[in-house]
Formats: C-alpha cells, structure tokens, sequence
C-alpha cells in the first residue's frame, strides 16, 4: 500500500505529484490490472491456444506473400 506524509508547507498538487510516482514505482496499477479478472486455467490455455494460431495464420500469410514476389534474377 502506498501512502505518503504530507508535509505542512507543502501544496496539494507536490503531494498528489509524490503519491502517483510512488504509484507507479510500486507497480501498484500494473498489479491490480493483472488481477482485475479471473480466467478459469481452461479458459486460459483455450485462449493461450487461439493466440498461437492467430500467430501462426499471420505468419504463414506473410511467408505466402514474399514466397509469391517476383524475384529480380
């Protein structure tokens, strides 16, 4: 958890400028979105699967298409 001390000479806006660095130092936001949503271990190797083939797709049609260039010799 972050938290700061704010100073009594210090401004509002010095303090909230302190807070959000601490924030992302911490990694505070990064690990909160990373836990936002469940996925069930079925459902994530199922979507671990449809992005390899998507991968895999996007690569073979870029093979097809420099395989189909004419090649200057």
């Amino acid at each position: 958890m972050a938290y700061i001390v704010v100073n009594s000479n210090e401004s509002i806006e010095n303090a909230l400028r302190r807070f959000k660095r601490k924030v992302m130092t911490e990694e505070i936001i990064k690990d909160l979105k990373k836990h936002a949503h469940f996925i069930p271990p079925g459902q994530k190797a199922k979507l671990k699967s449809q992005n390899a083939r998507k991968r895999n797709k996007k690569r073979m049609r870029s093979m097809r298409t420099q395989s189909m260039a004419p090649s200057n010799g």
